[in-house]
Order: C-alpha cells, then structure tokens, then sequence
C-alpha cells in the first residue's frame, strides 16, 4: 500500500541510521525502550537527538525522514544494529567472546578492519525456542512522529541477517530458525504499523548475500518464503520497504566492488513490498538498467545516489547524472532517490551527512527542473534565512 510515496515523483530520503551527537551518551545496554524512556537521562538525550534529526533532515529539504536509529547503543562499527534485536528476542543467550564465522572473513585476520568489526559482534548463541521479540518499534515511531509533519521512517535488521549470524544451539536446523524469527519480528511490525506509521523498513532479506555460495543450507526460494512470512500482513496497513546493500559496519563493504544485483533480482522481485532499495552510489550505477527491467511494475524503486562510505561530499551535478542515468530504466513516479545506506554505524561526521543530504535533494531538484516537476524548497540554501551577515 503506498502511502509515504503515493502520487509523488523522485521522492528523496536516507536509509535510518544518523550519526549521533557527541553528547548522546546514554545507551539502553539491553533494557527495553520504554524503561529507557523511563529514565531522565536517556529519554532526554533520546528526544534531544530525535530533534536534531528532524532540524538536520528539515534543512535540507529531505521528503521522508528517518529516526536515524536512535535507539541504537553507541557500539563499536553499529554492533547495536545487531544486538538490538538479539538482546530483546527469547530462545537467544549472552554473547560469546570469540570471533563467528563469515564468508567473507576467508581472506583475513587481525590488522583487517572488518575482523575487529566481527570481533566485537559477540554472536550469541540461540539456545531455545524464538517465539517473542520486543523491540518496541511503535514507541521509537510515536517519539519522533510528533516532531515533524514529513513521514517518519522506521526500520529494523530483518531475521535473515540474524538467522545467518546467530550460533544455533537449539534448532540445528537454520531454515527453522529463520522460520521462527521471521514470525516473532512480524508482530513487532505490526505494532509499528498500527501505531500509524506510515511505512516499515525491513533491512537485508539475506537474497543477494547468499546466492553465490554453494554450500548454503537453506535454497533460495526459502529465503522468498521466509521474508514474505515477516512481512505477511503488513501491506494492508503501511508501505513496506525492504532495504538491500553490500554492508556498512564502520563505512566498510562486505562484499567485492564489483559484486551485483542481477541474479538476485528474479528473487528479490517476489518479494511482498512496496519498495526494495539498492546500492547505486558506490558502483556508479552499475546495475540501474538490471534493476529497471528485473523489478515489477507494481514496485517502486529506492536508489542510492549518494555513499555513506566516502568523506567527499558529492556534487550535485554528479548526484543529477546519477538520476538521469536511473531514468532511463525507471520512471519518475516508481524512483525514490536515497543513500546508499546509513549514516552512522561509526561512519562520517554529522557535518559530513547533512552536507550529503544537501547535496541529495539539490542534485534532484536539477532533474526535477528538466522535467518540469515543483522542486523542493531546501532552507539550507535558501539565502533570505541561512546567509549570515558579515559584521
């Protein structure tokens, strides 16, 4: 059901996460949101931050805000993205010490980042049965939605990621486990949904992460059948977007430079969403045209335009031949322009993200002009209210 994105062409946004404030100091540790929004100190800085997000994403002119993950522990490369979920989910223990296993990790060992980045995921072992989960969704959506009259975008790391990571003690039987999980974290979106929330965000169905490796367990159209089953429902009542990158622990890919879409894409297109995003920045467009012709018609389409792995701020110039170059295979109405993923997961600076966002919706104001669409008002470059007087 589109509702963010209905009737609107070359919507803009960013994945979730935002850097945090230095003075965010306070973390959850474990505890539910609501007992930290219990407490003076995190529900302040919390609400505080959520602030700053809104005024950063209301400057520069950005249609669909996210709530940039606040919730969220301070961890080292965003290992929260992770435990959030794991350290409010039954069936799962406390974290083990040693470093998992990850196919990617084959060709490298201390002195690597993304081993210090594996190191510090503990993994903890799933020890029983899954059949509840409390990330409290609909209170981190009704914290923010307050705030601002642009739609808030909410989402989660998708029991896919988790069913991959997590050390199976109890099932011994992945498929199963995914299973469960798929179906304790739909009840969470739910939750989100009915409290409003004018779109969910599932991140990472483990599709494209999986196909090339020949010794995974579960096939393929599992993994379809497991992800519909987080989702069921949830299309009757919000616009449901899935999520899809090559990584973003501390800014870092997890797969190869040139790794691509296109023989994920007949899978991910049975997928039961709205939206499905995808890398676009990083690679310069690689797989737009795959995209265009691989995705429904019934499908919009979520590209990033700008990386959350570089320090330079992109032009908008470049940002615009990003576009044109996405519209030749996708019509204006289905593309929605976006980051390749998220801000924080200890990435770039604030300064650095705000001025991407800038960047993001001045790049896409140019194409609107060509196509003779309303622009977006950007009050951060907007010289009657942003210059400052010299002295």
């Amino acid at each position: 059901m589109f509702i963010a994105t209905k009737d609107k062409s070359l919507v803009t946004t960013t994945t979730g996460a935002l850097p945090r404030p230095s003075w965010y100091t306070e973390n959850l540790r474990g505890a539910p949101l609501s007992h930290g929004f219990s407490r003076l100190a995190y529900r302040e800085q919390h609400f505080d931050c959520l602030a700053c997000h809104c005024a950063t994403q209301q400057r520069a002119g950005i249609d669909i805000f996210v709530d940039g993950d606040t919730r969220l522990d301070d961890d080292v490369a965003g290992r929260s993205w992770v435990s959030y979920a794991t350290e409010r989910m039954s069936g799962v223990g406390q974290p083990r010490v040693e470093v998992p296993p990850a196919g990617f990790m084959k060709d490298k060992g201390p002195g690597d980042i993304m081993w210090e980045v594996i190191e510090t995921r503990m993994t903890p072992p799933v020890e029983g049965k899954i059949t509840k989960s409390w990330l409290e969704l609909d209170r981190a959506y009704k914290a923010m939605a307050p705030m601002t009259d642009k739609p808030v975008k909410v989402g989660s790391i998708s029991a896919q990621i988790l069913a991959l990571m997590l050390t199976d003690i109890y099932y011994k039987d992945r498929l199963a486990l995914l299973n469960d999980m798929s179906d304790a974290l739909n009840k969470d979106y739910h939750a989100l949904a009915d409290a409003g929330a004018p779109l969910v965000q599932i991140e990472e169905p483990a599709i494209h992460q999986v196909i090339s490796d020949p010794n995974q367990p579960i096939k393929l159209d599992k993994w379809v059948e497991a992800f519909n089953r987080e989702v069921a429902g949830l299309r009757k009542k919000t616009e449901v977007w899935c999520h899809t990158c090559w990584g973003s622990p501390a800014a870092q890919r997890v797969a190869s430079r040139d790794q691509s879409y296109k023989a994920a894409l007949p899978y991910l297109d049975q997928l039961d969403v709205d939206v499905l995003t995808f890398e676009g920045a990083f690679n310069r467009g690689m797989d737009f045209e795959a995209i265009g012709k691989g995705v429904s018609k019934d499908k919009k389409i979520a590209l990033g335009v700008i990386s959350h792995r570089t320090l330079q701020v992109e032009r908008p110039e470049e940002i615009a031949d990003l576009i044109r170059l996405a519209l030749k295979y996708v019509e204006p109405e289905r593309l929605i322009l976006t980051s390749d993923c998220g801000f924080g997961r200890q990435g770039i600076s604030r300064m650095h993200a705000f001025y991407k966002m800038v960047a993001l919706v001045r790049g896409t104001n140019m194409v609107k002009k060509e196509l003779g669409l309303p622009e977006t008002h950007i009050p951060a470059t907007d010289r009657k209210i942003s210059m400052v007087p010299l002295a």
